[in-house]
């Protein structure tokens, strides 16, 4: 059953409304978008602040450039091919190894050719998936192996940890479990479960799935709660200096644990949406608010990341 609305306000659940009035049109100047929404212009800031990003690969711009794939492709047996301007997963073909003929296994299992990739990475460019339907580029780059932590609740897929980060503050945090749903995909509304983290301690303790809380992985039945998250503070810490990458007051960043590189940034949103509250059985709105009164915010990431510990701890509360 769907909460009135007065119940919502009462929790402090912040709407698209809201949040695009209070939130991203007096923080984020449009001028930073491409900044986030260009995912290698993202990704060459981060490497220029010493922020660990996946391995990039290759950069193809123009129809020609796909000639090269062969040799591109020759020392990979897997990569994730995506739109530079690629928004909600859509466009991300995810290549997890290569058969002896020559044929290229997704993650999904089903195997593709060349001339298959080649076809994708034609629609990539032609904007099939990019924000607004404008032509695009295509990335290809190294291919994140998750961390051992979520072997048991992810499906065929890549856990991701979204951040909303305000005015430079670490102040909420989910980790997106892909399900056989979303194809194995961490998209929320393409069916993977969100569970919220605690900031302090880093461990999982709520799970939601189209909405409604759930407290197992729906395909492996494992708990979602009491996973504890590794380099948690690290986590947090590269979350806060994103801030510096794009200058946005309310931002989304994405970040995913590989199994051998560690914590990686992955990409940045202007624009991130609002399910972190569902998973977190708490709303945004009283942690935010309090957040807009707070003077000059530190210029040290570690320093930010202990405010939004404090904050968090200020509001804690049993999730709804």
């Amino acid at each position: 059953m769907k909460l009135p609305w007065t119940r919502l306000r009462e929790l402090g659940i912040v709407g698209m409304n809201q949040r695009n009035a209070e939130f991203i049109m007096p923080y984020n100047e449009r001028r930073y978008y491409p900044l986030v929404d260009n995912k290698i212009i993202t990704k060459q800031r981060a490497i220029e602040k010493h922020i660990p990003v996946p391995e990039l690969y290759g950069h193809i711009e123009l129809e020609h450039q796909a000639a090269h794939l062969p040799s591109l492709l020759a020392p990979y047996s897997e990569f994730v091919i995506k739109p530079a301007n690629g928004s909600g997963g859509n466009g991300i073909m995810v290549i997890a190894g290569k058969t002896a003929s020559g044929h290229f296994r997704r993650s999904n299992d089903n195997l593709v050719n060349l001339d298959e990739i080649k076809h994708h990475i034609s629609n990539i460019l032609s904007g099939m998936y990019s924000l607004g339907g404008e032509t695009d580029s295509a990335i290809i780059e190294y291919r994140v192996k998750f961390d051992p932590c979520f072997e048991n609740v992810s499906f065929k897929g890549v856990p991701d940890v979204r951040l909303i980060v305000f005015r430079g503050i670490p102040l909420f945090a989910m980790i997106r479990l892909p399900t056989r749903h979303s194809d194995g995909r961490a998209n929320l509304h393409q069916g993977a479960v969100g569970v919220g983290i605690d900031m302090g301690s880093g461990r999982t303790n709520y799970g939601v799935m189209h909405s409604r809380p759930i407290k197992e992985h729906p395909d492996t039945g494992f708990p979602l709660a009491g996973i504890q998250i590794p380099e948690w503070d690290r986590i947090l810490e590269m979350a806060a200096t994103c801030y510096e990458l794009a200058p946005l007051g309310y931002l989304g960043v994405d970040l995913v644990l590989d199994r051998d590189r560690g914590p990686m940034m992955l990409e940045l949103n202007a624009r991130p949406g609002l399910a972190i509250q569902i998973a977190n059985g708490q709303g945004l709105e009283p942690i935010l608010k309090y957040a807009q009164t707070l003077g000059t915010i530190p210029a040290s990431a570690k320093r930010r990341v202990q405010i939004g510990k404090e904050i968090r701890h200020k509001f804690s509360r049993e999730p709804a």
